[in-house]
């Protein structure tokens, strides 16, 4: 199976924003509508929830709609308020070492439903690089600040009143600077389901903070996550997704002291870190690795070419990735 990828890059919502919007709103529009969105919190309820929570985002969510052909099915998809349960699975971690620090991750999913786009935007006052996800949210990212935010799920079937986790990513690389901005972002912003997401700075200063709709925000400590949270508490997710095995494996591979980064990135693209099951919709789509005291990015495959941008040389390209069938 191969899937295409490509790389953007604009200051306003304009052309890119609009290549995004037009190859990914049909297949997001038909999930949105068939998975409850005619039943989802109104327009006014989405507006409400983002002056609330994201004053800083209205502004760019009105731009957002204004710039593509939209209605109100648009407009309520965009603010992520409460939208339809969905889930990606995922594994993350974060390193320090000569080179600075750090955040490698692979990106779970059936690769035909990734939207394949690494995207640099300054939409708002900041320039970004990330992985879109749900057409202007982010799965993972960076910021010109160089603060990195990633998401993995966290393995609870609890969903309640919030936002979908991209929307929170691309929130907190939009208005945060560091990782202690953003952990007390994650502390205000309510998320709609279990999700866990772990920033990392430029000064190598880390946390993984654990969000669920029923509890408050939990800050875990920890360098590294999958998808649980405190334990397995969906436990036919849990054996589906191996998530234990896999925070076991990252648990033993940070231990090792003299563990640099293309250590930990090598990690990720062998088992038990790396996953294959394309036909169960979780097989690692990709590894980012995020150095944000270079402001680099570089996605990687097993046994295909590297792929890396800057903040400072940041090409635009389109190119194919090959996924075993």
């Amino acid at each position: 199976m191969n899937v295409g990828f490509r790389s953007l890059r604009e200051q306003g919502p304009g052309p890119a924003w609009n290549a995004v919007f037009q190859a990914g709103w049909p297949g997001w529009r038909q999930w949105f509508l068939e998975r409850g969105g005619a039943q989802a919190p109104s327009l006014t309820d989405a507006t409400r929830a983002v002056r609330r929570f994201m004053p800083e985002m209205e502004g760019l969510w009105s731009g957002l709609v204004a710039a593509v052909p939209s209605d109100e099915d648009v407009a309520r998809f965009l603010s992520f308020w409460t939208p339809p349960r969905y889930l990606v699975h995922c594994s993350q971690a974060v390193l320090v070492d000569a080179e600075g620090p750090i955040l490698v991750r692979n990106y779970d999913l059936a690769p035909e439903l990734n939207e394949g786009t690494l995207l640099r935007s300054r939409w708002r006052s900041r320039d970004v690089i990330g992985m879109v996800d749900g057409l202007s949210g982010l799965a993972d990212g960076m910021n010109d600040a160089g603060l990195v935010v990633s998401l993995t799920f966290g393995g609870r079937a609890v969903a309640g009143r919030g936002f979908g986790a991209p929307m929170i990513v691309r929130y907190l690389l939009e208005v945060c600077s560091d990782t202690h901005q953003a952990v007390e972002a994650l502390r205000s912003v309510p998320c709609h389901m279990a999700y866990n997401v772990t920033v990392l700075d430029r000064q190598g200063r880390w946390e993984t903070v654990y969000l669920s709709p029923d509890r408050p925000a939990i800050v875990s400590g920890k360098a590294f996550t999958t998808n649980h949270q405190l334990g397995v508490e969906w436990p036919r997710h849990g054996r589906l997704s191996r998530t234990v095995e896999r925070a076991v494996a990252l648990e033993q591979i940070l231990a090792n002291p003299a563990l640099d980064g293309d250590g930990l990135a090598g990690a990720f693209l062998t088992p038990p870190l790396l996953t294959t099951s394309y036909a169960l919709g979780f097989g690692t789509v990709y590894t980012a690795c995020y150095r944000p005291a270079a402001g680099a990015v570089t996605l990687l495959w097993p046994g295909q070419a590297a792929r890396r941008w800057t903040f400072q040389d940041y090409g635009q390209i389109e190119f194919q990735v090959s996924y075993p069938d």
